[in-house]
């Protein structure tokens, strides 16, 4: 009865910004209903300064539903289905991810932009955009203003990557026949999933292709979404030492403490999708669970807008864009790079 009457108000707002930003977000796929939630929740804060009574559940929303969220994306992954795939695409999803985390790590130095904000940027171009960003914000203790303006980066260059690639995609000669070759592009070079579907659906229109290039993004995406793990454990230990180096209190390092249990509920949640799906049972059996993930996630977007202050987003949101530009390019570079080399193009 605390929790509810300490959190309800706060919630029932993220939830009543959640339902429709999903709706919308179904109809626009490219802008997502994630971003929408961001805005929609910016908007209203900005005429909306007194969040008392609401503020403990838009921080309780905005953590434990978000890391929740992040939970049930498990039940979306076979990981036999992946490992299948990953053979052939895991090479470029490697380059990718290194690519982008080098350019985030190089830029932050060189432009002096906050470690959280670079962090998330480069993640979130390298992984998988809003789920990655979700699953490492809580572990470098990333504050709402830094989520905001790492998703508000990847947003805007998603939008880019889902209409100009496939135009790009012609442009360089890939096969029109299948759909490997683009499939595997839009997998490894675009980092958030619905930018990744409208690409390859848009290549299969193209080409008269069925759902071939879709079904092949999306595989591949899935086998790059496995990356959360290791960048997410790699960073609570970097993260734990350089609390023992300063000599916090209490912060020498310890594995129970410093691994986001959060993301050993999420390999859990995989393992047993993937046992299922090997024992028969239908892989469509976890579609709402999925499905339920995704609106966490937007509800979770929701209550980051509320805390988000706009006109500082602005002011500081310049040095963030060259990195996610500068990520985006050197993905979508290394890429096809790495495709023409393994003859798949």
């Amino acid at each position: 009865m605390n929790f509810i009457k300490k959190n309800g108000i706060g919630i029932l707002l993220c939830l009543a910004i959640a339902i429709p930003s999903w709706f919308l977000g179904k109809i626009f796929p490219v802008v997502g209903g994630a971003v929408i939630a961001i805005i929609a929740g910016m908007i209203i804060t900005m005429f909306w300064n007194d969040k008392k009574n609401a503020e403990a559940g838009i921080k309780w929303t905005s953590k434990i539903i978000l890391q929740t969220a992040v939970v049930l994306l498990g039940f979306g992954m076979n990981l036999g289905v992946i490992f299948q795939t990953g053979k052939q695409s895991l090479p470029i999803i490697i380059c990718t991810i290194t690519t982008s985390l080098v350019i985030a790590w190089i830029l932050k130095k060189a432009l002096k932009v906050p470690a959280n904000t670079s962090i998330l940027v480069g993640v979130g171009s390298s992984i998988c955009g809003g789920s990655a960003i979700a699953a490492t914000a809580p572990i470098i203790d990333a504050d709402d203003d830094e989520i905001a303006q790492a998703i508000a980066v990847i947003f805007f260059f998603n939008v880019l990557a889902a209409i100009f690639f496939p135009i790009l995609g012609k442009a360089i000669g890939f096969d029109t026949v299948h759909g490997d070759a683009f499939g595997i592009f839009a997998g490894t070079a675009i980092n958030d999933t619905s930018s990744v579907t409208a690409a390859a659906s848009t290549w299969d229109s193209m080409w008269n292709l069925g759902s071939e290039t879709l079904n092949k993004a999306v595989t591949v995406k899935l086998t790059r979404t496995l990356a959360i793990i290791p960048i997410t454990l790699g960073l609570s230990f970097i993260r734990a030492q350089k609390k023992a180096k300063e000599g916090m209190k209490g912060s020498s390092f310890s594995l129970k403490r410093t691994f986001p249990m959060f993301i050993l509920y999420f390999v859990i949640a995989a393992i047993i999708t993937t046992i299922c799906v090997h024992n028969g049972i239908d892989a469509q059996v976890f579609h709402p669970i999925k499905e339920l993930s995704k609106f966490m996630i937007i509800m979770a977007m929701a209550a980051i807008g509320l805390n988000s202050n706009v006109i500082q987003l602005i002011k500081t949101g310049g040095k963030p864009i060259i990195i996610g530009a500068s990520c985006w390019c050197g993905i979508t570079a290394v890429s096809l790079i790495v495709q023409h080399i393994m003859n798949i193009w």
